[in-house]
């Protein structure tokens, strides 16, 4: 499916998701592709379901290596087990929030456990690691619990950042705001933005308008570029979006994969590696303790190397 984008007023754009496969199971993906790759620091948001999994295993993904990067990881339905490299093993459940922080290197797996809630619906984001943080050692934290805020006839939850008036205890690298917002009924609201990051609108439910556009629907992102210090926001009925904002991506950036690099070498000496058995866990091609979901091997380069884009 190709990416489709549509111009509105006031600079901003409409980019309607492409279709993917993750682990065996379909997503929708609204970064990176071709017309937008990054919101400030976020590089990767997949959005999956909701998909009715009674009597089946539900999601399976094997262990697989990052680098360079953070997952962020919000559920809206089910139960997600992650396990990683580290020794972490932690359930995810709607309203907590599981942060990986990939660093210099990890491995880790998400499955839905064996009992699991028939339905499962989330969202999959990842955040570049600016020069110096990229090869940190890594960590996970998880958090139970976020501040929640209001927004006009909206209801907030605050994923990354700060927004509202509070603050997320979620720790990132780089200038960087994340928020749900939801309503149940007709709603709007005039949104206080940061003018210096630039900002994606992502519709997980429902209808929205932004920005007094033409309302958009499921899985279209609307990109605003930098310098609006506000922004509405209005639906008719029942609604989810998800607002990301960032400072603008500046310097090289080299995805490919599961990686995130700052040249296609390191890209490349880390899925040689991940090939080997090296960097990605403490016993080889045993990364992750108590997976079930096989390994996954890197996929082969394309042309059998990579090309640095800036």
């Amino acid at each position: 499916m190709s990416t489709q984008v549509a111009s509105t007023e006031g600079g901003s754009r409409v980019i309607d998701a492409v279709d993917a496969i993750v682990g065996g199971g379909a997503v929708r993906r609204s970064l990176p592709t071709r017309a937008k790759r990054t919101i400030g620091a976020w590089c990767f948001l997949d959005h999956f379901g909701p998909s009715d999994i009674t009597g089946q295993a539900g999601m399976a993904v094997g262990p697989h290596p990052h680098t360079g990067l953070q997952t962020v990881t919000w559920l809206l339905e089910g139960e997600v087990v992650h396990r990683d490299s580290l020794g972490s093993e932690q359930a995810i459940r709607p309203g907590q929030l599981n942060v990986m922080t990939a660093g210099r290197g990890v491995a880790h797996a998400e499955e839905s456990p064996s009992s699991h809630p028939p339905i499962l619906h989330g969202t999959q984001l990842w955040v570049a690691l600016p020069d110096g943080q990229r090869d940190r050692e890594p960590a996970f934290d998880h958090h139970p619990e976020l501040p929640a805020t209001n927004a006009g006839d909206w209801s907030g939850r605050v994923l990354v950042g700060s927004f509202g008036g509070v603050t997320s205890p979620a720790k990132v690298y780089s200038p960087l705001v994340g928020v749900e917002l939801t309503t149940s009924k007709q709603a709007s609201a005039e949104l206080a933005l940061d003018p210096a990051f630039e900002h994606g609108v992502l519709v997980v439910e429902g209808a929205a308008a932004v920005g007094g556009a033409d309302a958009v629907g499921p899985d279209r992102l609307v990109v605003l570029p930098p310098g609006r210090s506000s922004l509405d926001l209005a639906a008719d009925g029942p609604a989810r979006v998800l607002l990301l904002g960032g400072a603008p991506w500046e310097g090289p950036l080299v995805m490919w994969w599961n990686f995130v690099g700052d040249s296609a070498e390191s890209v490349e000496r880390a899925r040689a590696d991940w090939q080997a058995g090296r960097r990605f866990g403490a016993t080889p091609f045993l990364e992750v303790p108590g997976a079930t979901a096989r390994r996954i091997p890197a996929p082969p380069l394309p042309f059998g190397r990579l090309v640095s884009r800036t």
